[in-house]
């Protein structure tokens, strides 16, 4: 089937992929989209020829004005253009845009009848409730990009959901597994952003180094599969091979196991129903050997405490709980604050944010915006 993409965020981490998954797959492009990367994304429009690109930075979209002029391709700017990527002639939405920015996009999206393929987590973490019932209600399908979702939705492919008893998303651990607080201490941007088994980009590879990345996917699945938090577990899993689990009311267990690539997930989401030839190597168990799992460590990675925490919770919690992670961990890339400021800034912002137990979009809007500007103002 040749179906059309649009790729919000096109040239981050997995929109990057998402491409080389679109060419392996043979389908066309309506939209692409950037914040700022100029360069990156002309070269994409070159070589893929959409419809139309967007820039949400003014001043990127100007330059990729001129340095498109002799395609005939529409430039597009700020959130607007975003928006009009969103909603524009594609059959499938890959929302890659990086944290809260993702949500407007992505309902503009549902409401235009778009499937989703969803990569931005941060959009059901804060709205997830919103979200859910808006595709519900438009008959839309949201298929998840996470590689660990994916997973689950695989193991789930065909099961009646009274069998399921349990849902287990499995985490490398990062490259900090087994650090003491006071190790801890020390880790600099450069050290957690080293992850030993993923490429991604600079914001989830912090998060999965303070485990705030697996409190978010924890977040994410209960909304996707309409499970209650006593119904997911988390298991560290240092290969990557294993990317979850779901165990069934007779104690069988089903597990989705490849190589740690995210072009699998892309492509099981972008062509599903279908199973398509494979855009990555083959899994050769006997040469990897072991497979070992772990508990988490929730005493010295708080993150993840903070996000399960927020999870029971439910209201704005979760909204502000992300708000709070993007800006704290903007601040631990700049090195104003330490990798372990990361969780005290957040749990910070979630005792300054006022709880609100049925949140509006825009109360979860303005619980970001009030998370941001507590942890701004972060002293540690």
């Amino acid at each position: 089937m040749n179906k059309c993409i649009s790729i919000l965020g096109s040239t981050g981490s997995i929109g990057v992929q998402a491409i080389d998954v679109v060419e392996h797959l043979g389908y066309k492009i309506d939209a692409l989209t950037t914040n700022k990367n100029v360069r990156l994304l002309e070269e994409q429009a070159r070589r893929l020829k959409p419809r139309m690109v967007a820039a949400v930075d003014e001043k990127a979209a100007s330059e990729l004005k001129t340095a498109l002029r002799d395609t005939g391709i529409k430039v597009l700017s700020s959130e607007e253009g975003l928006m009009e990527a969103a909603t524009g002639t594609s059959d499938i939405v890959l929302t890659s845009v990086v944290g809260m920015a993702g949500l407007l996009p992505t309902l503009a999206a549902i409401d235009a009848g778009k499937t989703i393929a969803l990569a931005n987590k941060e959009t059901l973490v804060c709205a997830g409730k919103i979200v859910m019932e808006r595709a519900k209600e438009k008959g839309v399908s949201i298929l998840p990009v996470d590689s660990e979702h994916s997973a689950l939705f695989q193991c789930i492919n065909g099961e009646k959901r009274q069998y399921i008893k349990r849902m287990i998303l499995t985490a490398s651990g990062g490259p900090f597994f087994g650090k003491t607080a006071a190790e801890l201490e020390k880790i600099t941007p450069e050290d957690a952003l080293r992850h030993p088994n993923w490429k991604m980009g600079a914001k989830i590879t912090v998060d999965s180094a303070t485990l705030m990345n697996k409190g978010l996917e924890f977040i994410e699945a209960m909304w996707l599969y309409d499970m209650e938090p006593s119904q997911i577990s988390i298991l560290v899993h240092r290969e990557s091979i294993v990317h979850s689990l779901v165990e069934f009311a007779d104690h069988s267990t089903i597990a989705q196991l490849s190589l740690p690539d995210m072009r699998l997930p892309i492509q099981y989401a972008l062509s599903w129903p279908e199973r398509t030839q494979a855009v990555i190597p083959e899994l050769d168990l006997a040469k990897i050997g072991t497979l070992r799992f772990f508990e988490p460590d929730f005493g010295n990675f708080r993150c993840l405490t903070l996000a399960m925490d927020a999870a029971k919770r439910g209201g704005n919690a979760c909204a502000v709980l992300n708000g709070a992670n993007e800006a704290a961990v903007e601040l631990f890339l700049s090195r104003r604050i330490g990798f372990n400021d990361i969780a005290k800034a957040v749990e910070g912002a979630l005792s300054g944010v006022p709880y609100l137990s049925l949140p509006s979009l825009d109360d979860l809007l303005q619980s970001d915006r009030q998370a941001r500007d507590i942890v701004s103002g972060f002293v540690p």
